[in-house]
């Protein structure tokens, strides 16, 4: 069982397209929230087995401890085929460190996993409940181009590597619209988080 979950433990996934504001939602159902992003990003900063590996299979870009992010970029724009390296090294890690957040937040009620890859990578579990993030095209780009290693190449390569999005959207168990104010958003997710937690307990009585 991926993760070792609590049994009493309900798990959301935040699932949708780069940029939808998955982490945004993710945080505003103020729970424990796994960001893998921000877990690959301290592997990066923090881990020289992580270093040590990443070298290892691409000594003409990783060149020194903390691993840049610039690195990292520069050799998934240079060959498709190192995105698949680098994942090799990285995806087991964050697995590793999914687990450790799962059993921290065990008796919680509810955790929130906001990892881009979730699907794709096998994380999900048969009961995990599934939030899809809708936003419309010019927010999305909007967004991307904000982020500080903004790169048309590598976006491509890495949505190359999610599930179509329509497969995503049969899977989830709600969809959540995030063309609205902050303010607006805030009072969906807690109306849906209630509902969630409702849903759940009329399963299990």
């Amino acid at each position: 069982m991926e993760g070792g979950a609590f049994k009493y433990m309900i798990r959301v996934g935040i699932i949708g397209k780069i940029a939808s504001g998955k982490s945004f939602i993710a945080k505003l159902f103020n729970s424990p929230v796994f960001n893998a992003d921000r877990e690959v990003n301290f592997l990066y900063k923090n881990s020289r087995q992580c270093f040590k590996k990443l070298k290892k299979i691409l000594p003409n870009y990783i060149k020194s401890f903390p691993i840049k992010k610039s690195e990292i970029i520069s050799a998934i724009n240079n060959e498709k085929k190192n995105l698949k390296k680098v994942s090799s090294v990285v995806h087991p890690m964050v697995r590793k460190q999914l687990k450790t957040f799962i059993r921290k937040n065990k008796n919680r009620k509810l955790v929130i996993l906001d990892i881009p890859l979730l699907i794709e990578n096998k994380l999900n579990m048969e009961n995990d409940v599934l939030v899809f993030v809708k936003c419309n095209r010019n927010k999305i780009l909007e967004r991307l181009k904000k982020r500080p290693n903004y790169n048309k190449k590598i976006l491509k390569s890495l949505s190359q590597n999610q599930i179509i999005n329509s497969k995503k959207l049969r899977m989830a168990n709600y969809i959540i619209d995030n063309n609205f104010s902050p303010h607006i958003m805030k009072n969906k997710i807690i109306l849906l988080k209630k509902k969630i937690l409702n849903e759940r307990n009329n399963i299990r009585h």
